[in-house]
């Protein structure tokens, strides 16, 4: 119970975390203003120190361009309010392969073209399908002007079962939103870094905050999601809590076979204390005892438990619904380091709790437990 709640737990937090940094990287560094929504108004220069490697901090892997804005896809039936990401060639597609379901992702390495990537959502509501020429309508920022429109073919549909973000998002060459927007070559919207350890973000971000200049704001994901990173959190909290119950019903079972051991074995307890045996040695003969059971429950719990994680990972027979837990089935994530230390925790843990009732041994007269039936 406890290797499946931890390899479940994690991976479904990691899991989670992926897709929310797949759409956003783990740290957005932006132009330093007001304006919190997903549409970039004010660009800022791609000519930084940190561009195109950061090393000013220790810990991030990878940097990249983007910038969005916000538009209408038109069809002849219907509409849909969408954000169009524009990426470059420096994009990390690393999660979007994942994501693909049909089609390929679009090439950005060349000359400037129209191809897109759009969510199986989207494509859904709007009767969508590979090759699909889209006209899609953006606002000017002069309100008296009229929308410009471009368009769009449709190379690759992706499915990331995040709907907040399936939705809303197509991915697009940055340089459409910078010809929209009327910026420069080297304007973009933010700065996208990933880290090597997301445990570390917080601190990581606190270091890229001040590390970058004045006029440029740091923001971590968690601290953008705070909402889904606390119910994340909540996870950990689960977490512990099966594995303390989990531990306290073992150490009450071993303890129980314990004290049964012991009741069986009065006569011998009694006539080893009458050949000289101290009680300490008498004790140890019973916890060397225990240590083998417990040994025992930790071998057939590895089997089961690391057995039914393996038939999940590789045959997902255990499904979840995508709209309560943004995954279609439990994810698993098996490392040896937590297995080691949980067995480890598990086996200390519960010899300790056997010290106390194996103290009874050293309260047994030699004499009454030599009579004793």
């Amino acid at each position: 119970m406890m290797l499946i709640s931890i390899a479940t737990g994690i991976g479904l937090q990691k899991k989670i975390r992926e897709k929310v940094s797949a759409f956003n990287g783990d740290i957005v560094i932006t132009n330093y203003d007001t304006n919190f929504s997903n549409d970039s108004q004010i660009p800022i220069s791609k000519d930084q120190e940190f561009y195109p490697e950061f090393n000013l901090v220790e810990g991030i892997k990878h940097i990249q361009v983007t910038a969005s804005k916000g538009g209408v896809i038109r069809t002849e039936d219907d509409f849909e309010g969408i954000i169009v990401k524009g990426v470059g060639s420096d994009y990390n597609w690393q999660y979007f392969e994942e994501f693909l379901v049909e089609g390929k992702l679009p090439d950005l390495t060349g000359e400037l073209n129209s191809d897109i990537l759009v969510s199986e959502y989207l494509a859904n509501r709007l009767n969508l399908k590979l090759g699909d020429r889209i006209a899609t309508f953006f606002m000017n920022s002069d309100s008296s002007r009229p929308p410009r429109s471009r368009g769009f073919s449709i190379v690759g549909i992706y499915n990331s079962r995040f709907q907040q973000f399936d939705e809303q998002y197509i991915i697009a060459d940055i340089r459409h939103i910078q010809a929209l927007n009327r910026w420069e070559e080297d304007q973009i919207g933010a700065f996208e870094l990933f880290v090597e350890d997301f445990d570390n973000i917080e601190t990581i971000g606190n270091q890229v905050y001040v590390e970058t200049a004045s006029d440029l704001d740091t923001q971590t994901i968690r601290q953008k999601y705070g909402s889904i990173f606390e119910w994340l959190d909540l996870f950990d909290f689960n977490i512990a809590l099966i594995i303390g119950i989990m531990i306290l019903v073992a150490g009450i079972n071993m303890i129980t076979a314990l004290l049964v051991l012991i009741l069986e074995r009065t006569q011998m307890i009694g006539i080893l204390k009458a050949l000289g045996s101290n009680d300490w040695s008498v004790r140890k003969i019973f916890l060397y005892n225990a240590m083998y059971l417990i040994m025992l429950g930790l071998a057939f719990g590895n089997i089961i438990g690391i057995g039914l994680l393996l038939i999940q990972k590789y045959f997902k027979l255990f499904p979840l619904d995508p709209d309560t837990y943004y995954v279609t089935e439990a994810p698993v994530y098996l490392e040896p380091g937590y297995i080691i230390l949980l067995n480890l925790g598990t086996f200390v843990l519960c010899l300790l709790m056997l010290l106390i009732p194996s103290y009874i041994i050293s309260r047994i007269s030699p004499v009454k437990a030599i009579r004793f039936e």
